[in-house]
């Protein structure tokens, strides 16, 4: 079943025509991984999600505490029998009806769905994870791009082109050609001590995952984190490559074309974040 403004339907297939996010991508998104009932990260998801409200000028209901968001995702598997299992769980909110580019209201809905998953905590992929550079489209830098919205594009392209070619995942570029993340995460780079991740100014998404190994990397004084740009020469000189996103944890990258990858430094990492999520 699904929540929509809190109230549940299983009528998961019906969908208005003039929906906004349907029809102009005007909404936005969370994914938030749930183990046997315990979410994760959910104060930034939450704080994510209003500050994206704002930027996108849709109204804020006073209701949206976070609170009321921890209340209504677990009414959500509580209706789903998923209070006992690892969980998916999706939040939309699209603007409503009303209006063309220019809306009418600024009021929205929210729609909170859960779907079921295997991990109950991050394990580190094993087996070899190849990806290359998509160069058909680029993400412009800025604000929007950064934001979790309907308009993906980009990554459903990308997604295609890397099943056509065999490739696990690529990597996109923004319009200076630097490598901004992955289609489905953000991307860091270590070389030697040193560990980069593309800055937000240079368009990549503003990802929870990446923010939780910022802040581990800040205790770890044997590393030095650097938010600076990524020239795509600088991929096959580095000693290890990984995508980070909420529900998978870390994946590192073994294959970039030539090159092979470790993954110690990934490893640690990890260890380090599954630590915070049972102590959270």
């Amino acid at each position: 079943m699904i929540n929509i403004n809190g109230n549940f339907s299983d009528n998961t297939q019906v969908l208005l025509i003039d929906n906004r996010g349907y029809s102009y991508g005007d909404a936005l998104f969370e994914t938030i991984k749930i183990s046997y009932g315990k979410i994760l990260f959910l104060e930034d998801h939450y704080f994510r999600l209003m500050a994206s409200m704002r930027i996108m000028r849709m109204e804020i209901p006073m209701s949206f505490t976070l609170e009321f968001f921890n209340s209504q995702i677990l009414k959500t598997l509580e209706k789903n029998n998923m209070l006992n299992i690892s969980v998916r769980v999706k939040i939309q909110i699209h603007r409503n009806s009303g209006g063309l580019y220019l809306p009418t209201t600024k009021e929205v809905t929210f729609i909170i769905s859960a779907a079921a998953i295997d991990n109950d905590f991050y394990l580190l992929h094993e087996g070899t994870y190849q990806v290359d550079l998509f160069k058909d489209f680029y993400v412009s830098p800025g604000l929007l791009s950064t934001l979790k919205t309907n308009n993906r594009a980009l990554n459903v392209v990308g997604s295609i082109y890397a099943k056509e070619n065999d490739f696990d995942n690529c990597l996109v570029l923004n319009t200076n050609k630097s490598v901004v993340e992955a289609l489905n995460g953000n991307l860091f780079l270590v070389k030697g001590n040193t560990i980069k991740t593309p800055p937000l100014a240079d368009g990549c998404l503003k990802g929870i995952m990446r923010q939780q190994i910022i802040n581990v990397l800040e205790l770890l004084p044997d590393y030095t984190l650097e938010e600076a740009s990524i020239a795509p020469f600088e991929l096959q000189k580095a000693d290890e490559l990984f995508i980070t996103n909420v529900i998978q944890g870390i994946v590192p990258i073994t294959n970039y074309r030539k090159k092979k990858f470790g993954n110690a430094t990934a490893r640690l990492i990890l260890q380090k974040i599954n630590v915070k999520v049972r102590l959270s």
